[in-house]
C-alpha cells in the first residue's frame, strides 16, 4: 500500500502532482473550498515556522484537505522479485515489523508532542555527548588544507598505523608490527561487516554473544553462514558458556565474536577468561574476533587487551574504535590488529569495499592516540556519571551496581508501576517514555533488562546533578515494582 501525503503548500508534507490535480478537480465548485481559497494569501510558510493563523497558508484546513493517511494500492516495481533473499527477496520492503529503536523514536516524538513542557531525560543515546578534544580538531583543521591528504588512503597511512602500535604498547604492553599487524577501518562497524567475508562459507558458524552488537552475525548470514547465540547471563557472570556449545555446532564453527568491556552488560573480561578463550580457540580451531570498542572505559581495573594474553595473537584479532574512548563518534575511524594473516585477509576484503578513510582524519586520529590524557579524561567523566546514576536508580528500587566498563548501565527491568504490569522490558521502556519522559533501551534477549546510558547531554556537573534530581523525582512518583 502506498500513502498519499498532503501537498507541500507551506504545511510540511508532500503529495504527488497527479494526486493534487485529481483532488483539485473534486474540489471545484465546493463553496467551502472557494471561501478557503479566497482567504489564503499566495505565499509559502515554512513548516517549522510560527503557529497557524487565520488568513495564512497554515490555517486549519477544511475536511477535504486533511487526508494525510489516505492509502492507495502501490504496484510493485518490475524488479521486486530481483531482490536478494538475504534482505527479504520478493518481500523486501513489504514487512510491517517495527524494531525497538524505531518504537523508541516514535514514543519519544509522541511524549514530546503530548508534554512539551516536560523535557525528555534521554538515557537511551548510545554515543558520546562531546565533540572531539580541541587538540584533535586543531590537527584536523590543519591537515584538511594540505594537498597531500586529498587522495585515496586505501588500506591506511603509515602515520596512523604507527600511532596505533605506540598506543597498544603504551596502554597494554602489546607489541605490534604496524606494517603487517595493523590495518585501519572506517569505524569498527565496517570491520565486523567485512571479517566474515574472509572466513565464512555456506553452512559455517559464527558464535555471537547476546545481547550484543549484531553486525558480524548479519554478515555471516549474508554469506550463507549460521549464527549460534551464546547468552550472557548473570549466573555465568555475563561470560559465554563455551563448554555448553553442542558438538555439531562446534564442528562447523569458524568465528567467535566477543565484546569486552561488554555492551550492553558492562562486564569486563578477566585474564583467566581470556586465557580460557585462547586455549579453547586453539583446541577447536576457532578464530577469535574481540570487540574492544569500549576498552578505554574500564572502571573496575586497568583496561585489558585480549592481545596481551600469551597466545592470543595466534588465534585472532582485536578490533578497536576511536569513538567511545576519544569522543570521535562521527569521525568513523578504528583499526583491526593481531595475527598478520587475519589482518591481511581483512585488508584484502576491505580493499574491495572502500578506499580508506580521509587521510586528514587518520592524522587527527594519530594525534589523539598519542595523547594519553584524552581517554583518561573520557573515562573519568563517564565513571562519575555512572556512579550518580547507580545511586539514583538504587534509591527508587532498581537492583544495580557500578558496571565494570562501558558507559552503559544494564539492570533488571521493573515488573510494573502502580497498577500496571510489564510483561517485557519493552513494555517498561514504553511506559517510562510515555508517562515519565525518560528514555532507555530495552533488552529482552536474556531476561527483561533496561540499558541506561551515561551519555545524556549536560553542560557541566551541576547540570548533571539537576538531571539526576529530576530523574529521581519522576521515578519516585512512578511507584515501580520489581
Amino acid at each position: 500500500m502506498g500513502a498519499i501525503g498532503v501537498g507541500m503548500h507551506g504545511c510540511g508534507s508532500w503529495k504527488t502532482h497527479s494526486t493534487m490535480a485529481a483532488e483539485g478537480n473534486q474540489m471545484v465548485g465546493n463553496p467551502r473550498w472557494k471561501r478557503y481559497v479566497s482567504r489564503v494569501r499566495p505565499r509559502r510558510i515554512d513548516a517549522s515556522g510560527p503557529p497557524r493563523r487565520k488568513g495564512s497558508l497554515c490555517m486549519p484546513r477544511p475536511p477535504l484537505l486533511s487526508m494525510a493517511t489516505i492509502t492507495t494500492p502501490a504496484a510493485d516495481p518490475w524488479f521486486q522479485d530481483r531482490f536478494a533473499e538475504r534482505i527479504g527477496g520478493a518481500n523486501y520492503g513489504k514487512g510491517n515489523e517495527i524494531y525497538k529503536f524505531e518504537l523508541i523514536k516514535r514514543a519519544k516524538r509522541k511524549a514530546l508532542a503530548d508534554h512539551p513542557e516536560r523535557r525528555m531525560l534521554d538515557f537511551g543515546i548510545g554515543e558520546n555527548d562531546e565533540m572531539a578534544p580541541e587538540s584533535v580538531r586543531a590537527v584536523m583543521r590543519r591537515e584538511v588544507d594540505r594537498p597531500e591528504n586529498r587522495g585515496y588512503a586505501d588500506n591506511g597511512i603509515a602515520a596512523y598505523k604507527e600511532a596505533v602500535a605506540r598506543f597498544m604498547q603504551r596502554e597494554f604492553g602489546v607489541t605490534l608490527d604496524p606494517v603487517t599487524e595493523v590495518n585501519h577501518c572506517i569505524g569498527s562497524k565496517t570491520a565486523y561487516a567485512m571479517l566474515p567475508a574472509a572466513f565464512i562459507n555456506p553452512g559455517d558458524v559464527t558464535l555471537m554473544t547476546v545481547p550484543g552488537y549484531p553486525v558480524a552475525g548479519t554478515a555471516t548470514r549474508w554469506f550463507g553462514g549460521v549464527v549460534h547465540r551464546l547468552p550472557l547471563l548473570p549466573e555465568h557472570d555475563f561470560f559465554p558458556d563455551l563448554d555448553g556449545i553442542p558438538a555439531d555446532v562446534l564442528a562447523r564453527t569458524k568465528l567467535l565474536v566477543l565484546c569486552y568491556p561488554n555492551s550492553p552488560t558492562g562486564k569486563t573480561a578477566t585474564r583467566a577468561f581470556y586465557e580460557k578463550v585462547v586455549d579453547w580457540a586453539h583446541r577447536h580451531r576457532v578464530i577469535v574476533v574481540q570487540d574492544a570498542a569500549h576498552i578505554m572505559l574500564s572502571y573496575d581495573d586497568e583496561p585489558l587487551s585480549f592481545l596481551s594474553i600469551d597466545g592470543a595473537k595466534e588465534v585472532g584479532v582485536e578490533v578497536h574504535s576511536m569513538s567511545k574512548g576519544f569522543h570521535m563518534i562521527g569521525w568513523r575511524l578504528g583499526w583491526v590488529c593481531g595475527h598478520e594473516k587475519i589482518v591481511r585477509a581483512f585488508a584484502d576484503v576491505k580493499d574491495n569495499c572502500d578506499s580508506g578513510q580521509f587521510m586528514a582524519i587518520q592524522k587527527a586520529g594519530a594525534a589523539a592516540l598519542d595523547d594519553a590524557g584524552i581517554p583518561k579524561r573520557v573515562r573519568e567523566k563517564y565513571r562519575r556519571r555512572l556512579e550518580k546514576l547507580v545511586g539514583v536508580l538504587r534509591a527508587v528500587g532498581f537492583d544495580c551496581e557500578m558496571p565494570g566498563g562501558t558507559y552503559f548501565l544494564y539492570t533488571r527491568s521493573p515488573k510494573g508501576a502502580g497498577d500496571r504490569a510489564f510483561a517485557t522490558a519493552q513494555d517498561a521502556s514504553q511506559f517510562l517514555i510515555h508517562d515519565l519522559s525518560i528514555s532507555t533501551v530495552p533488552w529482552d534477549d536474556c531476561g527483561a533488562y533496561l540499558r541506561f546510558s551515561a551519555t545524556y547531554e549536560a553542560e557541566d556537573e551541576s547540570a548533571e546533578d539537576d538531571l539526576m534530581a529530576e530523574a529521581h523525582a519522576r521515578l519516585s512518583r512512578a511507584r515501580l515494582k520489581f
